[in-house]
Protein backbone atom coordinates (compact mmCIF):
# COMPACT_ATOMS: atom_id res chain seq x y z
CA UNK A 1 0.00 0.00 0.00
CA UNK A 2 1.57 3.29 -0.98
CA UNK A 3 0.99 6.26 1.21
CA UNK A 4 1.06 9.82 -0.04
CA UNK A 5 0.96 13.12 1.74
CA UNK A 6 -0.89 16.02 -0.35
CA UNK A 7 -0.22 19.62 0.61
CA UNK A 8 -3.90 20.76 -1.05
CA UNK A 9 -7.02 18.83 -2.44
CA UNK A 10 -6.74 17.97 -6.16
CA UNK A 11 -4.40 15.14 -6.63
CA UNK A 12 -7.61 13.27 -5.04
CA UNK A 13 -11.14 13.79 -7.99
CA UNK A 14 -14.15 14.72 -6.38
CA UNK A 15 -16.32 11.49 -7.84
CA UNK A 16 -13.09 9.16 -6.61
CA UNK A 17 -13.08 10.72 -3.03
CA UNK A 18 -16.76 11.00 -2.57
CA UNK A 19 -17.04 7.24 -4.04
CA UNK A 20 -15.27 6.62 -1.30
CA UNK A 21 -17.07 8.00 1.47
CA UNK A 22 -20.05 6.34 -0.08
CA UNK A 23 -18.55 2.93 0.52
CA UNK A 24 -16.83 3.66 3.31
CA UNK A 25 -17.40 3.27 7.13
CA UNK A 26 -19.09 6.44 7.66
CA UNK A 27 -21.01 7.82 4.85
CA UNK A 28 -21.68 11.39 6.13
CA UNK A 29 -22.27 14.99 4.48
CA UNK A 30 -19.05 16.18 6.58
CA UNK A 31 -16.65 13.88 5.08
CA UNK A 32 -17.42 14.68 1.47
CA UNK A 33 -15.11 16.56 -0.20
CA UNK A 34 -16.68 19.61 -0.65
CA UNK A 35 -17.82 19.96 2.41
CA UNK A 36 -13.90 19.44 3.94
CA UNK A 37 -12.25 21.83 0.83
CA UNK A 38 -14.60 24.57 2.34
CA UNK A 39 -13.89 23.67 5.59
CA UNK A 40 -10.15 24.25 5.13
CA UNK A 41 -10.46 27.15 2.88
CA UNK A 42 -12.17 29.32 5.79
CA UNK A 43 -10.26 26.50 8.85
CA UNK A 44 -13.66 25.99 10.29
CA UNK A 45 -15.16 29.85 9.68
CA UNK A 46 -12.33 30.86 12.10
CA UNK A 47 -12.27 28.57 14.56
CA UNK A 48 -8.65 27.67 14.09
CA UNK A 49 -5.95 29.93 13.82
CA UNK A 50 -3.13 28.29 12.38
CA UNK A 51 -2.65 24.75 10.99
CA UNK A 52 -0.97 22.51 8.53
CA UNK A 53 -2.67 20.13 6.29
CA UNK A 54 -1.96 16.40 6.38
CA UNK A 55 -4.10 14.60 3.76
CA UNK A 56 -2.97 11.08 3.81
CA UNK A 57 -3.73 9.24 0.76
CA UNK A 58 -3.47 5.52 0.35
CA UNK A 59 -3.38 3.10 -3.02
CA UNK A 60 -3.07 -0.23 -4.60
CA UNK A 61 -2.39 -0.71 -8.09
CA UNK A 62 -3.60 3.10 -8.39
CA UNK A 63 -6.66 1.87 -6.46
CA UNK A 64 -8.03 4.34 -3.60
CA UNK A 65 -7.82 2.44 -0.53
CA UNK A 66 -8.71 5.13 2.41
CA UNK A 67 -8.03 8.76 2.74
CA UNK A 68 -6.78 10.26 6.47
CA UNK A 69 -8.08 13.58 6.54
CA UNK A 70 -5.63 15.03 9.35
CA UNK A 71 -4.24 18.64 9.87
CA UNK A 72 -1.64 19.24 12.62
CA UNK A 73 -2.72 22.15 14.90
CA UNK A 74 -1.42 23.83 18.92
CA UNK A 75 -4.20 22.67 20.94
CA UNK A 76 -4.47 21.54 24.46
CA UNK A 77 -0.43 23.47 24.36
CA UNK A 78 0.95 21.26 22.17
CA UNK A 79 1.01 20.22 18.62
CA UNK A 80 -1.56 17.53 17.53
CA UNK A 81 -3.00 15.12 14.66
CA UNK A 82 -7.13 16.01 14.29
CA UNK A 83 -9.72 15.61 11.73
CA UNK A 84 -10.21 17.56 9.62
CA UNK A 85 -13.30 19.39 10.42
CA UNK A 86 -12.75 19.28 13.58
CA UNK A 87 -14.24 20.43 16.45
CA UNK A 88 -17.37 22.85 16.34
CA UNK A 89 -19.24 22.49 13.08
CA UNK A 90 -18.85 19.06 11.56
CA UNK A 91 -21.04 16.90 13.87
CA UNK A 92 -19.51 13.01 12.55
CA UNK A 93 -16.29 12.78 11.41
CA UNK A 94 -14.07 9.68 11.02
CA UNK A 95 -11.30 8.00 8.78
CA UNK A 96 -12.52 7.44 4.85
CA UNK A 97 -11.82 4.17 4.07
CA UNK A 98 -14.03 0.78 2.87
CA UNK A 99 -14.92 -1.86 6.14
CA UNK A 100 -12.75 -4.54 4.63
CA UNK A 101 -9.78 -2.20 4.19
CA UNK A 102 -10.01 -0.53 7.70
CA UNK A 103 -7.65 -2.64 9.22
CA UNK A 104 -4.33 -3.20 7.16
CA UNK A 105 -4.97 0.78 5.92
CA UNK A 106 -4.93 2.22 9.77
CA UNK A 107 -1.90 -0.24 10.07
CA UNK A 108 -0.39 1.33 7.47
CA UNK A 109 -1.42 4.62 8.51
CA UNK A 110 0.57 4.83 11.68
CA UNK A 111 3.35 2.67 9.79
CA UNK A 112 3.57 5.68 7.56
CA UNK A 113 3.33 8.15 10.07
CA UNK A 114 5.95 6.78 12.57
CA UNK A 115 8.57 7.19 9.41
CA UNK A 116 7.44 10.70 8.99
CA UNK A 117 9.90 13.14 10.54
CA UNK A 118 7.56 16.02 10.87
CA UNK A 119 4.39 14.09 12.44
CA UNK A 120 6.70 10.81 14.08
CA UNK A 121 5.63 10.83 18.10
CA UNK A 122 2.43 13.45 17.42
CA UNK A 123 -0.62 12.60 19.48
CA UNK A 124 -4.37 11.87 18.78
CA UNK A 125 -7.02 14.14 19.49
CA UNK A 126 -10.37 12.86 17.29
CA UNK A 127 -13.58 14.00 18.24
CA UNK A 128 -17.09 13.24 16.83
CA UNK A 129 -16.37 9.98 15.84
CA UNK A 130 -19.79 8.01 15.87
CA UNK A 131 -20.40 5.33 18.45
CA UNK A 132 -20.87 2.76 16.41
CA UNK A 133 -17.69 3.40 13.95
CA UNK A 134 -15.22 0.47 13.58
CA UNK A 135 -12.46 2.96 13.71
CA UNK A 136 -12.55 3.13 17.68
CA UNK A 137 -12.28 -0.85 18.16
CA UNK A 138 -9.50 -0.63 14.99
CA UNK A 139 -8.04 2.33 16.72
CA UNK A 140 -7.44 1.01 20.07
CA UNK A 141 -6.49 -2.22 19.01
CA UNK A 142 -3.52 -0.84 16.65
CA UNK A 143 -2.71 1.29 19.49
CA UNK A 144 -2.60 -1.28 22.11
CA UNK A 145 -0.29 -3.55 20.18
CA UNK A 146 2.24 -0.59 19.81
CA UNK A 147 2.32 0.11 23.03
CA UNK A 148 0.34 3.84 22.92
CA UNK A 149 -2.25 5.28 25.32
CA UNK A 150 -5.65 4.88 24.25
CA UNK A 151 -8.65 7.01 25.85
CA UNK A 152 -12.09 7.18 24.63
CA UNK A 153 -14.67 9.26 26.15
CA UNK A 154 -18.36 10.47 24.93
CA UNK A 155 -18.01 13.60 23.76
CA UNK A 156 -21.41 14.89 22.86
CA UNK A 157 -25.01 13.06 22.72
CA UNK A 158 -26.67 12.76 18.85
CA UNK A 159 -30.31 12.18 19.27
CA UNK A 160 -32.29 10.29 16.75
CA UNK A 161 -35.72 9.75 15.64
CA UNK A 162 -36.31 6.39 13.69
CA UNK A 163 -38.56 6.98 11.19
CA UNK A 164 -40.54 3.68 9.67
CA UNK A 165 -43.93 4.76 8.20
CA UNK A 166 -46.71 6.98 8.03
CA UNK A 167 -46.49 10.39 10.25
CA UNK A 168 -49.40 8.88 12.15
CA UNK A 169 -47.04 5.73 12.95
CA UNK A 170 -44.39 8.31 14.23
CA UNK A 171 -46.37 10.09 16.43
CA UNK A 172 -48.23 6.56 17.84
CA UNK A 173 -44.31 6.15 19.62
CA UNK A 174 -44.34 9.92 21.10
CA UNK A 175 -44.77 10.17 24.56
CA UNK A 176 -48.85 10.39 25.22
CA UNK A 177 -48.62 14.14 26.05
CA UNK A 178 -46.32 15.22 24.10
CA UNK A 179 -48.10 13.40 21.19
CA UNK A 180 -50.89 15.71 22.05
CA UNK A 181 -48.94 18.66 22.31
CA UNK A 182 -47.35 18.25 18.68
CA UNK A 183 -50.93 17.65 17.13
CA UNK A 184 -52.26 20.41 19.08
CA UNK A 185 -49.97 23.39 17.76
CA UNK A 186 -49.91 21.88 14.20
CA UNK A 187 -53.73 21.98 14.25
CA UNK A 188 -53.97 25.35 16.07
CA UNK A 189 -51.09 27.04 13.60
CA UNK A 190 -53.23 25.40 10.29
CA UNK A 191 -56.83 26.43 11.94
CA UNK A 192 -55.00 30.02 12.45
CA UNK A 193 -57.11 33.25 11.27
CA UNK A 194 -53.28 34.57 10.39
CA UNK A 195 -52.05 32.11 7.45
CA UNK A 196 -49.12 30.15 8.42
CA UNK A 197 -47.34 28.93 5.41
CA UNK A 198 -44.30 26.25 5.38
CA UNK A 199 -42.06 25.74 2.16
CA UNK A 200 -38.72 24.50 1.03
CA UNK A 201 -36.16 26.40 -0.69
CA UNK A 202 -35.66 24.97 -4.44
CA UNK A 203 -35.30 28.24 -6.60
CA UNK A 204 -31.95 28.80 -7.13
CA UNK A 205 -32.42 32.22 -8.12
CA UNK A 206 -33.80 32.87 -4.44
CA UNK A 207 -31.11 30.90 -2.65
CA UNK A 208 -28.77 34.02 -1.43
CA UNK A 209 -31.86 35.78 0.13
CA UNK A 210 -33.27 32.56 1.61
CA UNK A 211 -29.55 32.40 3.18
CA UNK A 212 -29.81 35.50 4.77
CA UNK A 213 -32.97 35.18 6.00
CA UNK A 214 -32.19 31.98 8.00
CA UNK A 215 -29.21 33.97 9.63
CA UNK A 216 -31.45 36.60 10.60
CA UNK A 217 -33.60 34.40 12.35
CA UNK A 218 -30.58 32.30 13.69
CA UNK A 219 -29.31 35.78 15.39
CA UNK A 220 -32.36 35.97 17.45
CA UNK A 221 -30.68 33.76 19.47
CA UNK A 222 -27.68 35.48 21.37
CA UNK A 223 -25.49 32.44 21.45
CA UNK A 224 -26.05 31.70 17.43
CA UNK A 225 -25.69 35.68 17.12
CA UNK A 226 -22.15 35.32 18.30
CA UNK A 227 -21.27 32.22 16.53
CA UNK A 228 -22.50 34.26 13.48
CA UNK A 229 -18.84 35.79 13.10
CA UNK A 230 -18.38 37.28 9.20
CA UNK A 231 -15.81 34.43 9.02
CA UNK A 232 -18.26 32.01 10.20
CA UNK A 233 -21.42 33.62 7.85
CA UNK A 234 -19.23 33.41 4.90
CA UNK A 235 -18.24 29.74 5.72
CA UNK A 236 -21.95 28.42 6.16
CA UNK A 237 -23.12 30.49 3.29
CA UNK A 238 -20.59 28.47 1.33
CA UNK A 239 -21.27 25.58 2.54
CA UNK A 240 -25.62 25.79 1.78
CA UNK A 241 -24.67 26.99 -1.91
CA UNK A 242 -22.74 23.92 -2.48
CA UNK A 243 -25.04 21.55 -0.88
CA UNK A 244 -28.19 23.09 -2.96
CA UNK A 245 -25.84 22.99 -6.32
CA UNK A 246 -25.19 18.91 -5.23
CA UNK A 247 -28.77 18.48 -4.57
CA UNK A 248 -28.89 17.19 -0.86
CA UNK A 249 -29.79 20.91 0.85
CA UNK A 250 -32.93 20.60 2.78
CA UNK A 251 -33.92 24.45 3.69
CA UNK A 252 -37.37 25.13 5.04
CA UNK A 253 -39.31 28.15 6.06
CA UNK A 254 -42.18 28.60 8.00
CA UNK A 255 -44.24 32.06 7.75
CA UNK A 256 -46.35 33.92 9.12
CA UNK A 257 -48.71 36.05 7.41
CA UNK A 258 -45.94 36.33 4.85
CA UNK A 259 -43.01 37.00 7.65
CA UNK A 260 -40.63 34.49 8.34
CA UNK A 261 -41.14 32.85 11.51
CA UNK A 262 -38.88 29.99 11.71
CA UNK A 263 -36.03 27.90 9.82
CA UNK A 264 -34.55 24.88 9.70
CA UNK A 265 -31.36 24.20 7.66
CA UNK A 266 -30.86 19.95 7.37
CA UNK A 267 -28.90 18.17 4.61
CA UNK A 268 -31.22 15.47 2.95
CA UNK A 269 -28.77 13.02 2.44
CA UNK A 270 -28.78 9.11 2.55
CA UNK A 271 -32.22 8.33 3.41
CA UNK A 272 -32.28 10.69 5.93
CA UNK A 273 -32.76 14.23 7.39
CA UNK A 274 -29.39 15.68 9.06
CA UNK A 275 -30.69 18.58 10.72
CA UNK A 276 -27.72 21.19 11.01
CA UNK A 277 -28.94 24.70 12.38
CA UNK A 278 -32.23 26.73 12.80
CA UNK A 279 -33.58 30.07 13.64
CA UNK A 280 -37.11 31.61 14.88
CA UNK A 281 -38.29 34.73 15.66
CA UNK A 282 -39.76 36.04 18.57
CA UNK A 283 -42.31 37.56 17.02
CA UNK A 284 -44.96 34.79 16.74
CA UNK A 285 -44.28 32.68 19.92
CA UNK A 286 -48.23 32.13 20.62
CA UNK A 287 -47.81 29.60 17.51
CA UNK A 288 -44.88 28.07 18.25
CA UNK A 289 -43.64 28.58 15.19
CA UNK A 290 -40.16 25.90 15.84
CA UNK A 291 -42.54 23.33 17.03
CA UNK A 292 -44.71 23.73 13.67
CA UNK A 293 -41.50 23.63 11.43
CA UNK A 294 -40.25 20.48 13.21
CA UNK A 295 -43.34 18.83 12.98
CA UNK A 296 -43.51 19.68 9.43
CA UNK A 297 -40.31 18.53 8.53
CA UNK A 298 -40.79 14.91 10.26
CA UNK A 299 -44.37 14.89 8.36
CA UNK A 300 -42.31 15.24 5.81
CA UNK A 301 -39.66 12.96 5.94
CA UNK A 302 -42.28 10.62 6.68
CA UNK A 303 -44.20 11.17 3.31
CA UNK A 304 -41.04 11.13 1.68
CA UNK A 305 -39.90 7.58 3.14
CA UNK A 306 -36.91 8.88 5.24
CA UNK A 307 -35.73 6.37 7.36
CA UNK A 308 -34.50 9.04 10.28
CA UNK A 309 -34.69 12.31 11.42
CA UNK A 310 -30.74 12.96 13.02
CA UNK A 311 -30.59 16.10 15.20
CA UNK A 312 -27.22 15.63 15.50
CA UNK A 313 -24.97 16.99 18.44
CA UNK A 314 -26.83 18.79 21.28
CA UNK A 315 -28.44 17.37 24.28
CA UNK A 316 -31.76 20.13 24.55
CA UNK A 317 -34.86 18.96 25.87
CA UNK A 318 -36.92 19.59 23.27
CA UNK A 319 -35.21 16.48 20.83
CA UNK A 320 -36.16 14.01 23.24
CA UNK A 321 -39.97 15.59 23.96
CA UNK A 322 -40.32 14.90 19.53
CA UNK A 323 -39.24 11.20 20.79
CA UNK A 324 -35.21 11.30 19.67
CA UNK A 325 -33.43 8.70 21.29
CA UNK A 326 -29.38 9.20 22.12
CA UNK A 327 -26.97 7.69 19.86
CA UNK A 328 -23.30 9.31 20.69
CA UNK A 329 -19.90 11.03 19.19
CA UNK A 330 -16.83 10.05 20.74
CA UNK A 331 -13.13 12.08 21.14
CA UNK A 332 -10.25 9.32 21.04
CA UNK A 333 -6.93 10.69 22.82
CA UNK A 334 -3.78 7.71 21.03
CA UNK A 335 -0.47 9.55 22.80
CA UNK A 336 3.00 7.77 23.24
CA UNK A 337 3.31 5.97 27.01
CA UNK A 338 5.44 8.07 29.34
Amino acid sequence: MDFTIHNDFSSISESEWNTLVEQGISDVPFLRLEYLRQWWQTLGGGEWKDAELVLISARESDRLIGIAPLFKAEYDGRSELLLLGSIEISDYLDLIVRPDDLPRFLSGLMDFLAQSSPYRGLPFDWYNLPDGSPTLAALKAESERRGLTYRQEVYRSTPRIALTGSFEEYLSHVEKKQRHEIRRKMRRALESEIPVRFYIVEQAGTLDSEIEAFFQLMENDANKSNFLTPSMRAHMKSVIQTAFARGYLWLAFLTVDGIKAAAYLNFDYKNKLWGYNSGVSRGFMELSPGWVLLGHQLQWACEHGRAEFDFMRGDEEYKYRFGAVNKYVMRVRVRPSR
